[in-house]
């Protein structure tokens, strides 16, 4: 199943309270609850994606609050340092903002002899930021194709490098484009380049950041700036554009209601992969943990860091493929 019948497939299990207002997201009413357990210690550390790394640390701080004997250790770096840190041994979560590549998967079948387990943790808009006084409407991904890609595998006949390339006007329009991304470990450039360029090369002149805070950040301080970045960091001095899958298809904004459905063309799952050999038990700290992360409380934070909830479900189908019982 690909990304988008994916995505659609999940929004037909939603419920009335996912119904988008003003962008209020609620969290389904069928969640679990989180029930606190005892015996629970141990260490765990997750090396992974940077745009989970608030999210993650947001999960680990709830834990900690009812397990104190538990020592976790957050490490964001990007989704690309995840599998060889699962590999290794030297990580027990590895979260990814892209699914784990067939490469990858088969590193870690080649070590432990069976595939690497992952939960979908939320949704993500994943956004294309300009700075709050940029009075852009719509892209199409054709458009942010050729704003990002020197290939422009999309389609489209010519370069855009100046906002009067795509039609602004006065100011704007002589101004080149300031472009901003993330390297080459991070899952949001791999996702990005593979959905939004047709996975096709980017510009040379694309600034990489190393975070997504860092993306957002130079947008918010460069006027003419433009860049991609999970919506989750979304701040008050940038702006999310509407995204089109042609030119001159209907506009889709990056909110909850339309990456449910799939109708926004870079929506995505977000993950986080772990070692679980097929004919073993969790042990109870990984167990508790990615119960925590499935319930009400931990999908409260998946609110609280800008991005979107998952489904009951979705939660009861992972649990049941883990041997989980909430």
């Amino acid at each position: 199943m690909n990304r988008k019948s994916a995505l659609a497939a999940f929004a037909v299990v939603l419920t009335a309270p996912f119904a988008v207002a003003a962008q209020t997201v609620n969290l389904d009413p069928a969640l679990p609850d989180y029930k606190q357990v005892s015996g629970v210690s141990g260490s765990i550390k997750s090396i992974g994606s940077d745009t989970l790394n608030n999210l993650m640390t947001l999960w680990a701080e709830g834990f900690k609050a009812m397990y104190p004997n538990v020592k976790i250790e957050i490490e964001g770096k990007g989704s690309g340092t995840a599998p060889p840190a699962l590999v290794a041994g030297t990580a027990q979560f590895g979260p990814m903002s892209r699914p784990m590549r067939a490469t990858e998967a088969d590193e870690f079948e080649k070590k432990f002899g069976y595939k690497p387990v992952a939960m979908r943790t939320a949704v993500d808009a994943l956004a294309v930021f300009v700075h709050k006084d940029n009075p852009i409407a719509c892209l199409s991904l054709q458009q942010v194709d050729a704003i990002f890609s020197k290939t422009r595998k999309s389609g489209l006949d010519k370069d855009i490098k100046t906002w009067g390339d795509i039609g602004m006007t006065g100011e704007w329009a002589a101004r080149p484009m300031s472009l901003y991304g993330r390297n080459s470990a991070s899952g949001t450039y791999g996702y990005f380049k593979e959905e939004a360029m047709a996975n096709g090369d980017f510009k040379d002149s694309v600034k990489e950041q190393p975070g997504s805070s860092a993306v957002v950040q130079g947008i918010a301080s460069d006027k003419f700036a433009i860049g991609y970045s999970g919506i989750g960091y979304k701040t008050a001095d940038v702006r999310a554009v509407a995204i089109s899958r042609k030119t001159g298809d209907k506009c889709i904004e990056a909110n909850a209601d339309n990456a449910y459905s799939g109708d926004y063309a870079i929506a995505r799952f977000l993950y986080v992969y772990f070692n679980k050999n097929p004919n073993q038990p969790l042990d109870p700290a990984r167990a508790e943990f990615i119960k925590f992360v499935l319930s009400k409380q931990g999908q409260q934070g998946v609110i609280k860091d800008g991005y979107f909830p998952v489904t009951a479900p979705l939660v009861m189908n992972d649990l049941k493929i883990l041997g989980l019982m909430m």
